[in-house]
């Protein structure tokens, strides 16, 4: 993961109108756009929840009660930190405008092909 955490902190969370015609600028066609940021968006999903969990596991304590559970503000930071990044979708949307996702057909689909 090229440090994705600190290039979206500037990024605007929230979700806007985009232009298709800029989306199908690359691929010629909207559905094949789509495609490519739907699955750069589920590699980011996975790859923020495994280093999340990661950081979590580090605080992880083994104990028999229930009662015995307690709150660590560290942890808490750390999930406020992640709950506060953009949602997968946006960065791969901004990543797939700004030219940065690179994708390729394994094989070129005649028009027969289906």
């Amino acid at each position: 993961m090229s440090d994705i955490k600190t290039k979206v902190q500037g990024l605007n969370p929230n979700i806007r109108a985009r232009n298709v015609k800029d989306l199908a600028a690359n691929t010629g066609n909207i559905y094949e756009a789509l495609a490519i940021i739907t699955r750069r968006a589920k590699m980011l999903s996975i790859d923020l929840k495994h280093e999340l969990h990661q950081k979590l596991d580090e605080f992880a304590v083994s104990s028999d009660t229930i009662e015995e559970i307690h709150e660590n503000k560290e942890q808490i930071e750390i999930s406020k930190f992640y709950e506060r990044l953009p949602n997968p979708a946006i960065i791969a949307t901004n990543e797939f405008l700004d030219g940065e996702i690179h994708h390729r057909y394994k094989q070129k689909r005649g028009r027969n092909d289906y």
